[in-house]
């Protein structure tokens, strides 16, 4: 049974599990109509033409695991910033984690969608944000829409910012042969309010995973949101990462992304600029071999004056390896006085190595100031003698070079602690010797 027939037959047993009567599951049917209709995408779209997903619907997927998977937190240590305290959002093949967990509700709330989706204490906050930002024609966030029952739910009310950053965490087991997860966040800072979310997917085995996970993220008026994306996954997982963010004015939403491992990732990051002296900023880094694949699909939608958006993505490929870059911004009408910046720098350091970047504007303002670039090279001759010259073999020279060349881009990252572990994940990557113990 080829995937999609799968997931439509699968809906109807989710519909067992789920009291239809409520709302949401009324969103939950009409996504997956459309699914139903559109499918997976294809290559034959202009947004997928470098990234095709046939491979991975050839996958007998299991779509819904079973709930006995326990694992113990030495096992995995090693996958949290165990170098600070953090609040923590456990999930074990889709299926919430209490004893890895650390949740509150000491002044915000940090807890479940399944609690959030199904409690009527909640249902004000779900009418007004589920579902409100995520696209709603993009297939397989629909297809995501229409399972969705767990994930993180974050609300931070206003004034308010949480003790601890917030560490959300995919386990899959690999007790199935192969596993299709669905998570679903929902993150909303009130006005004046601040949070710190780091995310994670990690496969413990070999075996098949396919993530398709939606986060939606509402940043009120002066909020401050710092969201970063670990992606150092197996050689047999894969992610698509589809991130939905609604700003609202004078907020700082700062989103970095750290694609270091997996079989094939796609991140979809969509900012909307819905109020003037917004901040919005989209930094990554890439760094792959052997036959994986990242594709980063960024917009930033300038709906308002006197905003700023920055972009500023670093990639090195090697093997076999191939990345994407679509950047995409687009300056409203009335959205004048914008800033806006794109820059997408890439080093292939292989022959067989390709990356594809589209870097794109749509300005429809006229007293604004947008920048874009991209570049595709090798690395500096001349700094590579120079290194040499003064007793550095041509291997480390290589690698030191590699690691200055990505190193700006983590000047932005605010917690010191994820900065360092970064640093050594970066470095092990590019077999650079940092000198010292991180």
């Amino acid at each position: 049974m080829e995937l999609k027939d799968k997931l439509i037959s699968s809906f109807m047993a989710f519909e067992n599990d789920v009291d239809v009567e409520h709302p949401v599951h009324e969103v939950r049917t009409t996504a997956m109509k459309n699914f139903e209709t559109k499918g997976f995408p294809s290559r034959k779209e202009e947004a997928w033409k470098y990234t095709s997903l046939n491979s991975l619907q050839k996958i007998d997927f299991t779509i819904f695991p079973k709930e006995d998977n326990a694992i113990e937190y030495k096992d995995v240590k090693k996958y949290f910033i165990h170098e600070i305290d953090t609040y923590k959002i456990v999930f074990i093949d889709g299926v919430y984690s209490s004893h890895l967990s650390e949740t509150t509700h000491d002044g915000v709330d940090i807890c479940l969608m399944s609690s959030a989706l199904t409690k009527d204490m909640y249902k004000p906050i779900i009418d007004v944000y589920f579902n409100k930002v995520a696209s709603k024609d993009e297939s397989l966030t629909t297809l995501n829409t229409a399972f969705s029952r767990e994930g993180a739910y974050i609300y931070i009310p206003k004034n308010k910012m949480p003790k601890k950053p917030v560490e959300i965490v995919h386990f899959a087991t690999g007790n199935e042969a192969s596993l299709m997860l669905q998570p679903r966040n929902l993150v909303i800072v009130e006005e004046n309010a601040e949070v710190q979310i780091i995310e994670r997917h990690q496969n413990l085995t070999t075996n098949d995973v396919l993530t398709n996970s939606v986060t939606e993220i509402f940043a009120a008026e002066s909020a401050i949101v710092d969201y970063y994306k670990i992606q150092n996954d197996t050689p047999t997982a894969s992610l698509i990462d589809n991130t939905y963010i609604d700003q609202k004015g004078k907020s700082v939403v700062k989103v970095h992304t750290f694609s270091f491992g997996g079989k094939l990732i796609r991140n979809n990051l969509n900012f909307y600029q819905n109020g003037e002296y917004i901040d919005s900023t989209m930094k990554g880094i890439t760094i792959l071999g052997n036959k994986q694949h990242v594709d980063h699909h960024t917009l930033v939608h300038h709906i308002e004056p006197n905003c700023e958006s920055h972009q500023d993505y670093k990639g090195i490929y090697g093997e076999n390896s191939t990345g994407v870059f679509n950047g995409k911004i687009i300056v409203d009408k009335i959205a004048q006085k914008t800033n806006a910046f794109q820059q997408n720098n890439n080093i292939l350091i292989s022959d067989k190595a390709t990356i594809n970047t589209k870097p794109q504007l749509e300005i429809f303002a006229d007293d604004v100031k947008c920048s874009h670039g991209c570049t595709i090279g090798q690395l500096d001759e001349d700094a590579l003698f120079y290194l040499q010259s003064r007793g550095i073999p041509k291997k480390e020279a290589k690698a030191l070079l590699m690691y200055a060349f990505a190193n700006d881009v983590l000047e932005s990252v605010r917690i010191p602690e994820l900065k360092a572990r970064i640093n050594k994940l970066k470095a092990k990557k590019l077999g650079v010797n940092l000198g010292f113990d991180l």
